[in-house]
């Protein structure tokens, strides 16, 4: 183990002593706040220390064992034992370098999907449908919610636009490497030719905010527009200016909200989604700024950028981050996503431990 590694995870032991003295002291029981704090930081800490408790304990048993080799009687045991522990200690060195990975803070956060349809014109809000039902069975496979925020039904089926928000934990770290462009190839319902035509749409995942309090929005910098909701929906939302479109003007972003009958809650719900719009760019600009030099799994963020190509003739899924191809489009499209997810995550944890060498080097 490299001595900058075993460095940090000495600070990380002392650290643990430091907060079971402070959670055992009388300040943190009178301040709640204060005492769940420490307590996250400590459960945060507890599955590192105990790893590195592992690995110190297979050092020392490592040593114990060379020094038995002298001994002939005891030399054939010796080197059995010395195997043993050269063996649990790279075991535990992977974990523990899994372990001090940087977690993302939103990882367990609700999210907000929007899907929107690009180039291919009908076909393209068909295959909207498609991705937001492919979520949706995805979501349910999790149990988690799906509450559809707003959505632009296309003329012949699917959606110009879908947003919803998914609620269950862990959601974010599931689907945050499904921004991007998604590309469809297949012959349309409407193509009498048999022709394979090519379509896109843009897929977003952006964390919820809490409640608002990460993002600060002053009021006097949106415009908030009422008017009466489109489609379906009955004879009340069509007569009322239940719908409601809210602008930030310093940033341009602008938020619709008309899946509600009450007015109060379509502003609720676009003030949310604008939030957590204005949290991702904030994000975006600051991971810019600091990762300039170093290309994220995700590519360079931007929504048009091509990360998947569905081709339903083959019978193929191929995702271009990492150079996989799945010959299972129709589990796939019915939500079957573990195998592609998981495929992401361990190819971003491969890029974390890279760097993480890299620093260590």
């Amino acid at each position: 183990m490299k001595q900058s590694i075993r460095n940090k995870l000495q600070r990380l032991t002392l650290r643990l002593s430091e907060l079971d003295h402070l959670l055992s002291g009388e300040h943190a029981a009178r301040d709640m706040d204060s005492y769940r704090k420490l307590s996250r930081e400590r459960a945060e800490l507890a599955p590192v220390t105990a790893l590195y408790g592992q690995y110190c304990r297979a050092e020392e048993e490592l040593a114990a064992a060379g020094e038995m080799l002298a001994d002939p009687e005891m030399k054939s045991l010796a080197e059995e034992e010395i195997g043993n522990c050269k063996e649990e200690m790279a075991r535990v060195e992977i974990a523990l370098q899994k372990a001090l990975l940087p977690t993302d803070p939103n990882d367990e956060r609700n999210l907000f999907l929007e899907i929107r349809a690009g180039t291919g014109g009908d076909e393209s809000g068909l295959f909207a449908g498609d991705l937001f039902r492919m979520y949706t069975r995805y979501a349910e496979r999790q149990r988690w919610q799906v509450e559809v925020i707003s959505a632009s039904e296309s003329e012949i089926g699917g959606y110009k636009e879908v947003i919803a928000r998914v609620i269950g934990t862990g959601a974010y770290s599931r689907l945050k490497f499904e921004s991007g462009g998604h590309r469809v190839q297949r012959v349309p319902a409407t193509e009498t030719q048999g022709r394979i035509h090519t379509s896109a749409c843009t897929v977003a995942v952006l964390p919820e905010a809490d409640a608002l309090s990460e993002v600060v929005i002053n009021p006097a910098e949106l415009r908030i527009d009422t008017f009466r909701a489109s489609g379906a929906g009955g004879q009340h939302i069509n007569k009322t200016d239940s719908a409601v479109r809210i602008t930030h003007l310093p940033t341009g972003l602008v938020v619709e909200c008309q899946d509600d009958r009450s007015q109060h809650r379509n502003k609720a719900q676009a003030l949310a989604v604008l939030a957590a719009r204005i949290k991702a760019k904030q994000e975006s600009e600051q991971q810019a700024k600091i990762a300039s030099t170093r290309k994220s799994l995700v590519g360079s963020g931007d929504r048009s950028e091509r990360i998947r190509t569905y081709n339903f003739p083959q019978g193929r899924i191929t995702d271009h981050r990492i150079n996989l191809t799945l010959y299972k489009i129709d589990a796939i499209m019915d939500g079957d996503l573990d195998e592609l997810i998981g495929a992401l995550t361990n190819e971003h944890q491969a890029e974390l431990l890279a760097a993480l060498a890299e620093e260590a080097a």
